[in-house]
């Protein structure tokens, strides 16, 4: 980087921009080291952008504008709320011998709380998988802290980060905002390195997105389509966008369609080959 170029304010901040809507978020600390500024200095460039519309400052740096993502929790909770159930009753059969299983922030996923088998164990950071866990006397609960976001209500930042790093988790079960072929999408960056830390400890992981996801928009990149072992949606799902994301590599399941393990061995229903069974192993 040119010190001397990022001293000049409309470049700093034409820079800021270039990043944003590269990676969909920008650090304080990491870019103001990057371009050998003060973290002060990039604070009021973010803080300027935000006045113009062109950022949105969050905890620790900023990301793009909200994009109309980030709608609150119990609008997108009723939003195809049949869909989502379908989806998580078609999760279970991929838990079948998980003992361990993390639920991430998200409507798809809270459902998964209620119908986890007995004796299971479930690590989390949202709020209404807390409460879920809670209502039962069946099951072990950990509960992530950390800084509460309202939009996902859920807990992140670096606390709930190094919580979950300390444990080995046999699924993990993400939400997203939206998948496209490049990989997943959301729209909190705090949510995103939830997600990142989640996949990261777990065995094997499973993204459950209703159709209306596939294809869609949102401003931040969790990661590519590689971050999870089998993308799960519903049967309303536009059989080109199932085919795109296929041909890009993913492994997509469809709540109702037959699908097979890896190694070609059958499976009965939509979801009936369990990913755990062995560590780290999808379907395909």
């Amino acid at each position: 980087m040119d010190a001397v170029r990022y001293t000049d304010a409309p470049a700093r901040r034409e820079e800021l921009l270039r990043r944003l809507s590269a990676e969909g978020y920008v650090s304080s600390s990491r870019v103001a080291d990057e371009l050998s500024v003060s973290e002060m200095t990039i604070r009021r460039d973010l803080r300027q952008l935000e006045a113009e519309g062109l950022a949105r400052r969050v905890v620790g740096g900023a990301s793009l504008p909200n994009l109309g993502h980030g709608r609150p929790f119990d609008e997108r909770a009723v939003t195809g709320s049949g869909e989502k159930r379908s989806i998580a009753e078609a999760c279970l059969d991929l838990l079948d011998g998980a003992v361990t299983v993390a639920l991430d922030a998200g409507t798809t996923v809270a459902s998964l709380a209620g119908m986890l088998a007995a004796g299971s164990t479930i690590i989390t950071h949202s709020v209404p998988v807390i409460q879920a866990a809670i209502a039962r006397d069946d099951l072990e609960l950990v509960a992530v802290g950390g800084v509460y976001q309202s939009e996902t209500r859920s807990f992140a930042g670096a606390s709930a980060r190094r919580t979950i790093a300390d444990y080995s988790i046999d699924v993990a079960v993400l939400s997203a905002t939206a998948v496209d072929t490049r990989g997943i999408l959301c729209a909190n960056a705090l949510d995103a390195e939830l997600k990142q830390e989640l996949a990261r400890a777990a065995h094997t992981t499973v993204l459950l997105v209703d159709h209306s996801k596939l294809g869609a928009r949102a401003p931040i990149r969790v990661g590519g389509l590689d971050l999870v072992d089998v993308i799960l949606t519903d049967a309303g799902a536009d059989p080109d966008d199932l085919r795109a994301l296929r041909e890009a590599g993913a492994t997509v399941v469809v709540a109702g369609e037959h699908t097979k393990r890896r190694g070609g061995r059958p499976a009965t229903g939509a979801a009936s080959a369990p990913l755990t069974h062995d560590p780290g192993v999808g379907v395909s």
